[in-house]
Order: C-alpha cells, then structure tokens, then sequence
C-alpha cells in the first residue's frame, strides 16, 4: 500500500461554543481531534516526500498527543466520532507512509480501542485494505507494534459478528501461520507471547480446519527468514510455552490449552505420534510442569481447585502422548515423578471431596473433568504398570495405603482391569498393601 493519508472531512459549520465542540456527553474536544490528525497527516506527508527511507522520530509532545488521542479511543462517543470521521482511512494511510514504529504502534493501537465497540468494530472490520495491512504487520519487526496489532486482531475475532470475517483473510493469507510461529519461537518479551497466545488459541477453537492445516504444513510449505526454515507450529508453542513457564503461569496455561487443542484431531495425534516429531519433546516439559510445578506434596487439597483448568490441560496432552509413545524412535521409562504426581492429584481429589463444605463447589464442572481425565490417564499408566516400577514407587513414598485407596476409588466401577493389575503388583512387591486393596476394593 502506497497511498497518502486521506484527510479528514472538514467540520461543520456553526459549531461553536463548548457545547457544540464536545464529543458526545465527554468533555473531549472535536476541534482538537481534528488538529491532532490534520498535524499527523501534515507530518508523515512531508516526511514521505522529504526523505522516504529514513526513520522517522515523534517529538515529545507529538507523541504526548496522539497517547492522548489512543486514551480517548477507549471512550465509546469517541470511537464513534473517530468513525464519523473515517479515523480508520487516516491512520490506515499514515502506517503505510510511517517510518516510525513508535507512530505505527500508536497508531494500531487507536485503532485496537476503536475496535472494542461493537459498531465501529463492524466499520473496521469491512475495510478490506486494513484487514490486509493489519495481517501483514504480523511481520513487522517491532514487538510494541506486534502485540497491538495481535491485541486488534483478537479483538476484533471476539466480536461474533465479524470473525467469520477475519477468519477467512486469515485463512487466504499464508504469511500468518510463518508471521505466528517465527514471534513464538522466537521472541522473548512475555506480553507478546501471552497475546500471540490467546490469538492462536482463539483462532483454533473458532476454526478447527485452520488448525488441521496449520499442523499439516510441510516443511517446503513454510517460508523462510533469514535464511532458516520457520519451525513447525507444535515446536513454536512448545518454545513459548518453555519461555513463559517462571514469568506467566496465565500464559503457560493458554499454550498448554493449545497443545491440548491440537491432541483433539487425528493431525494432531499424527504430528506428536511421529517417530522424530515433537511429541517426545513435549511430553518432557509438560510432565516436567506437572511434577515441579502442580499439585506439590506439601499442598493443601484446595490447591487443586486454584489448578484444576491448568491440570486438565496437562494431563490430557500427557495421556495423550503417552498412547504415540510406542512410535517414537526413543522412548523413556514413565518417571517415577509423574506417576507419583497422577497418584497424588487422586489423593487432592478425593481429599477435597470430603473437606469442602459447599457441595456445588465440590461438583464443579472442572473438578467433575479433571476427575475424568486423571482416570483415564492412571488407567493408561496402571494397565502397563511392572512390579518393579511399584517397588520403587512404594520406596519414594509416591504410593502409600492412601494414594492407593484414592487411585482405586478414582479407577471403579470404570476400570476394574487397570485395578486387578495394579494389585497384581503389588501383591508381588507389598502382600500386606495388596490385601488391604482387595479388601476395601474387591474387583
């Protein structure tokens, strides 16, 4: 895009007095507005024709005002006006001539306000020329620029109006898919990886197909930088993810929610199962979030409550991967630690079944999940449990008479055989542990 801003249009006649000058019921001025993106347009045009190449510097109060403009979009009345008076076209023309990421990111970042209300959103949203810049800019080079332009994007893919919209450029426009997975590979700032984060989480649960053909992607198929092939999509969650673990358990639980997406479909299942592909990889981080960072020893059973959307995610990626890891060229043992950490969000459960007062707390939907998952899960481990493995699991304390008889509760009535196998080792290892089991739980 190559184009000059348009200018505004010019203001009404007989429009004097404060009164008149207001935007809506805010004590914002229309004439100041008016001058602040008249000066914008006077300034980048000159610059342009000046000296295109060079980078473009803001002064201090240039850049005080258009802060100014950028809080006042929040203003609904505002963003109506800036509407009215084809703010969008203007600020679209000045990011093309821009040579300033400052001024870009500003800029972007109007429009992201705008875009909260539903109207202006619609105006937004139909303009083809900033739907094609916007996605574009994902390229950009600027992390303040990116994360406005990701922080516009899922805005306006939040309003159910237009995503269909959205979802179709972004399906036409390889470049978004390369443009995502280079930021989250890549980059090391903890606000963009938490917004490009919740982008591509929104993008795969609004549009499964998107998601299948982003996973799918061959390596020919996927652009370069520098020189180097983008890493596939699986691997890019996985860095950010790695990235975000210490400074942003918000935003470690929306790539774990992501990875979980991806084990939804067959292509996903595919990817992770492959015998040099990223399931092994992952599996070793996010079994390493659940042993070192969920569901400690020392933890109160309440602590399950605060952790029970993160530990469904986890722990159905981990059930997952563990059925690909028969294809995987190398294969480790289940750790102990994981094992032990299944047996002991049993023990919270049940635990925190019998303290919590409220019963609607205790049949929370989330808990009733996470439940279910964490069955599935230990049957998964129980049925291809060795004797061996018990001992030292009984050794380091990971299964004791409780976690046992919790482990059990959580398997029946579902899954009587994972039950006969697990007192089947331990009838080997701890005859009198094994009794009691078969005792309280005939199967």
């Amino acid at each position: 895009m190559d184009r000059n801003p348009s200018p505004p249009p010019e203001q009404a006649d007989g429009e004097e007095g404060e009164d008149l000058d207001a935007i809506g019921d805010t004590v914002y001025s229309k004439h100041w507005l008016f001058s602040t993106l008249t000066h914008l347009i006077q300034m980048v045009t000159e610059h342009s024709e000046e000296n295109s190449e060079a980078q473009m510097q803001l002064s201090d109060d240039e850049e005080e005002d258009l802060c100014r403009v950028w809080d006042m979009a929040m203003d609904k009345d505002v963003a109506g006006f800036l509407q009215e008076f084809k703010a969008a076209d203007i600020l679209l023309g000045v990011i093309a001539k821009s040579r300033c990421p400052r001024l870009t990111e500003i800029c972007v970042g109007i429009l992201g306000n705008i875009a909260c209300f539903p109207d202006t959103c619609a105006t937004l949203s139909q303009n083809e020329d900033l739907g094609a810049v916007l996605l574009l800019l994902l390229g950009d080079a600027d992390p303040p620029t990116l994360l406005e332009t990701t922080r516009l994007l899922l805005t306006c893919l939040s309003q159910k109006d237009f995503c269909s919209l959205w979802l179709q450029r972004i399906r036409q426009q390889t470049s978004v898919c390369f443009n995502l997975c280079f930021i989250m590979s890549s980059s090391t700032n903890t606000d963009l990886l938490e917004k490009v984060g919740e982008l591509v989480d929104k993008l795969f649960d609004l549009d499964e197909e998107l998601m299948k053909c982003w996973l799918t992607a061959l390596p020919s198929a996927r652009e370069e930088r520098d020189g180097e092939i983008n890493p596939d999509l699986s691997l890019s969650l996985l860095e950010a993810a790695k990235q975000l673990r210490s400074e942003s358990p918000n935003g470690l639980k929306v790539y774990l929610h992501i990875l979980q997406l991806l084990t939804t479909v067959e292509e996903g299942i595919q990817v992770f199962a492959a015998p040099d592909g990223p399931g092994k990889p992952v599996w070793e981080f996010v079994s390493d979030v659940v042993c070192e960072d969920l569901c400690q020893p020392n933890d109160l059973p309440v602590v399950l409550h605060e952790q029970k959307s993160v530990l469904i995610q986890a722990l159905s990626v981990l059930q997952a991967l563990y059925r690909c890891q028969d294809q995987w060229r190398s294969k480790n043992d289940t750790s102990l630690s994981l094992i032990g950490s299944v047996f002991r969000v049993c023990l919270h459960q049940s635990e925190f079944k019998r303290e919590v007062s409220d019963k609607d707390e205790a049949n929370d939907d989330q808990l009733q999940t996470l439940a279910e998952i964490t069955s599935e899960f230990l049957a998964d481990l129980c049925i291809n449990i060795h004797k061996d493995t018990v001992a030292d699991l009984i050794k380091k304390d990971y299964l004791t008479q409780k976690t046992c008889q919790a482990a059990a509760a959580c398997l029946l009535p579902n899954y009587r055989t994972s039950v006969q196998h697990l007192q089947a080792a331990l009838s080997e290892t701890d005859p009198q542990l094994a009794d009691v089991m078969r005792t309280q739980f005939p199967v």
